[in-house]
């Protein structure tokens, strides 16, 4: 079989950067090609369609190392097959294929090692042919040596390309990274694994499609108030066609149609060709550092995963000026939301796949539609001259930049803030498929939850301001005026000559836990397996009671009652108003720990004491409550993002005043931090926009609390009262606590050194304290 080009060409082919992953993923797309050419053509198709993936094993060294790729294609005809393995060849078919470029196969076998055999069979074939290329043996004369192998079965059909004396390196990537090649081939070829009856199996495993954690269709947040106000769904379907355009089928240039010519190379052979943009923008149900973005896609496969191009903004009339990272802004050490999967199929991208023509006009015009020309920040684009962004990420950005907890945002919380590392644990569930984290239903609850909470805790604060009003009816008791009746009618049950009612049936347990059920809601964050791997797991929703008490089997009070279930499951209830959490301070988790050890040391006939369960207990299922430097850290720079946030809202008429109290240093550390999160623009507006509170030293949020709290409390920021109260010690013992707490929490922030337990354990109660004293609304 003759091949071109040279074997010393073929050889230097070899050394362009390919990782290993690409190269396996260069012949993937040429099995998921003939694929497609089948289901288009409807044609029914015998053995399924099943890429297999064989790598290096352990032993046997690399002399009898191989990576095979075998597919249940069509099959090639010697002609096809020789013009398949020739470098330089490629179809006319350059824009529906993912095998873009006909040096593919060339660059990746090559990449891998320096002998590939290729056989192939059509159903049918008496035999398979096969050529094999051997760097080493081939001469300028350009032949590959002709092979065939048996047939079991005339029905057979399929290609398989095997690769042998495999270069070092690549070889041992290969055979040590067979679960991280399966990984990244999910992720790479998600949308065909999930759309199309394809398989792919590495190692003798399936490769699962990584699927994104994103909320349902249904879910949506309401931004802004009154007539005003508007609907913004956490998911977005993206379908916009552009006019069509005539493709040149050698060049794979596009331009106006009807012109007959390509104006690129001259060639005739064009045609008319779609020009669409199709897919979804939405929002992940939990923040994550790196995994968030836009996928780009063409013909199936992620060109682009993650992508945060879209998130940044340049100046079109300042095209040598910094570029503003727009999103995330709030809260960015958490990460971000935004997601998506676009498909541009007609966007051209580069020879390795990793990227698109960033300079084509149909990517530039993709952007533009998805995210439009101006800035996503309001504010920004008024500054720049810009009109509202109206594209539909702009409206994403708008009704979820921000992180607070609660249906406003759609995030899940726990009643005092944000539970993102509990939601980001639920995620590597639900990509696990565990069927209890399929559906966005735990991430609702907890958002519920939260805002239940927060109502209950609002009703609580007005219930202790109506607890200093006089109560006329405790007036009139203590003045032996007895009880005020409010029946209207003092007469008692026997004067009337009424029947004294039946005793009521005495309640069973059954009924006791279905009224328990039905009076309590969901605590997320204390809902999930608790367990050791010497003693097996429990599986517990943890739910707290919103009006009675509890009481056990014995009719006694009980702040817990845990009632264990089938296969492994078990209900913790809790009465929050029980006085060893209302008086003695025991926190919810301490008790709920003690309640699992004691089961879960039965059920496994542990010998270890109580103590040493709970300890185990605690450090491997709530990491979250531990003493550590990092989880603390966390905490505090989430509470204190909102913080900024909401001062930022309340000093806004008043910018100057504000931003005077900044010391040069403090200026300088918020110029910086402003540049080191992506917003160089911004600098140029100190003092001009509230926006400079986001990037503020955390210890100038104290000093400001302290100089101007007529501004940031009376529930402005903090409910605590200052104005509103008129004896000047008042005043400063309620802004002293507040401005207490605060400190605490930026100390932290600012000070990296490792404080000690007992300094851990006040900050975090401090950021305990905080939260409950952010004004109802905020």
């Amino acid at each position: 079989m003759k091949i071109t080009p040279s074997a010393r060409i073929l050889r230097m082919l070899g050394e362009i950067d390919f990782d290993p992953w690409r190269c396996i993923a260069e012949l993937v797309d040429n099995s998921f090609d003939d694929f497609t050419e089948i289901v288009r053509t409807e044609t029914p198709w015998a053995g399924g369609f099943k890429v297999s993936v064989s790598l290096p094993s352990g032993g046997g060294g690399l002399a009898h190392a191989e990576v095979a790729i075998t597919d249940t294609g069509r099959g090639m005809s010697y002609e096809r097959l020789e013009r398949a393995v020739r470098a330089g060849w490629s179809s006319n078919d350059r824009f529906d294929k993912l095998g873009l470029f006909g040096m593919g196969f060339n660059v990746s076998t090559a990449r891998l090692g320096k002998r590939t055999r290729v056989l192939t069979t059509r159903p049918g074939d008496p035999e398979w042919i096969g050529v094999e290329i051997d760097l080493d043996r081939i001469d300028d004369d350009f032949e590959a040596d002709d092979i065939t192998a048996p047939k079991s079965d005339p029905n057979e059909h399929g290609t398989r390309i095997e690769i042998s004396r495999l270069h070092p390196d690549r070889a041992a990537w290969l055979r040590s990274n067979a679960a991280s090649l399966r990984a990244t081939l999910g992720r790479t070829y998600a949308w065909l694994l999930e759309n199309r009856p394809f398989e792919l199996w590495v190692q003798g495993q399936r490769v699962k499609p990584r699927r994104h954690c994103r909320w349902g269709d249904d879910r949506h947040v309401v931004y802004g108030a009154g007539a005003s106000s508007e609907k913004i769904p956490a998911y977005v379907e993206i379908d916009q066609r552009f006019e069509p355009a005539e493709a040149c089928a050698d060049c794979g240039n596009w331009q106006r149609p009807e012109k007959g010519v390509c104006d690129q190379c001259g060639g005739e052979n064009l045609a008319p060709r779609e020009r669409r943009i199709y897919g979804w923008l939405g929002i992940q149900r939990h923040l994550d550092r790196r995994e968030f973005g836009i996928d780009f896609l063409r013909n199936g496969r992620k060109i682009l995963q993650w992508d945060k191009q879209l998130f940044n903004w340049q100046n079109p009339h300042d095209p040598l000026g910094a570029v503003d990272t727009e999103y995330p802004i709030e809260l960015a050490n958490q990460g971000g939301r935004i997601i998506g999967e676009i498909h541009l199929d007609h966007v051209p991208v580069t020879y390795q796949k990793d990227a698109f023509e960033y300079s084509d006009r149909s990517w530039r015009a993709a952007v533009d539609f998805l995210r439009g020309d101006g800035p996503l920040q309001p504010e920004k684009a008024k500054r720049a001259g810009y009109p509202e962004n109206t594209s539909p990420l702009g409206r994403l950005f708008k009704g979820y930049r921000r992180n607070a907890a609660g249906a406003r945002c759609l995030v899940p919380g726990d009643g005092t803030g944000p539970i993102h590392e509990e939601t980001r644990r639920w995620a590597q569930r639900f990509h696990a498929d565990d069927p209890d984290y399929q559906t966005d239903q735990r991430w609702w609850d907890a958002v519920v939850y939260h805002d239940e909470q927060g109502k209950r805790t609002k009703l609580e604060k007005a219930q202790r301001g109506a607890a200093t009003e006089p109560d006329e009816a405790a007036v009139l008791e203590a003045l032996g005026a007895g009880p005020v009746d409010t029946t209207g009618d003092a007469a008692g049950p026997d004067e009337r000559g009424d029947a004294k009612p039946a005793s009521p049936a005495k309640e069973t347990t059954q009924d006791r836990l279905a009224r328990y059920v039905a009076d309590s809601t969901v605590i997320p964050d204390l809902t999930r397996d608790f367990g050791l791997p010497r003693l097996g797991n429990l599986r517990v929703e943890t739910r707290g009671m919103t009006t009675v008490g509890l009481r056990d089997d014995n009719d006694q009070p009980t702040p817990i009652l845990l009632v264990q279930g089938a296969g492994g499951t078990a209900t913790a209830f809790v009465d929050p108003n029980h006085e060893v959490f209302t008086k003695l301070g025991v926190e919810v988790a301490e008790l709920l720990l003690v309640e699992v050890a004691a089961v879960l040391k039965i059920r496994a006939e542990s010998d270890l004491t109580h103590s040493q369960l709970v300890a185990s207990l605690r450090a491997a299922c709530l990491p979250d409550s531990a003493l550590d430097i990092d989880v603390v850290s966390v905490q505090a720079r989430e509470l204190m993002s909102d913080v900024r946030r909401l001062m930022a809202a309340k000093i806004e008429q008043d910018v100057g005043r504000a931003f005077q109290y900044l010391t040069p240093d403090e200026l300088t550390a918020t110029e910086n931090e402003m540049i080191a999160n992506g917003q160089v623009a911004l600098t140029d507006d100190l003092g001009k926009s509230s926006d400079f509170l986001l990037f503020v030293p955390p210890l100038f949020t104290v000093k400001l609390l302290e100089a101007w709290p007529e501004a940031l409390m009376d529930g402005q920021v903090f409910a605590g009262p200052y104005s509103s109260v008129s004896s000047p010690s008042a005043r400063r013992l309620s802004l002293a606590r507040v401005a207490g707490y605060l400190n605490d929490i930026a100390t932290l922030l600012t000070f990296r050194a490792d404080p000690g337990p007992l300094q851990l354990q006040r900050t975090r109660l401090s950021i305990k304290l905080l939260a409950d004293e952010l004004a109802a609304e905020a």
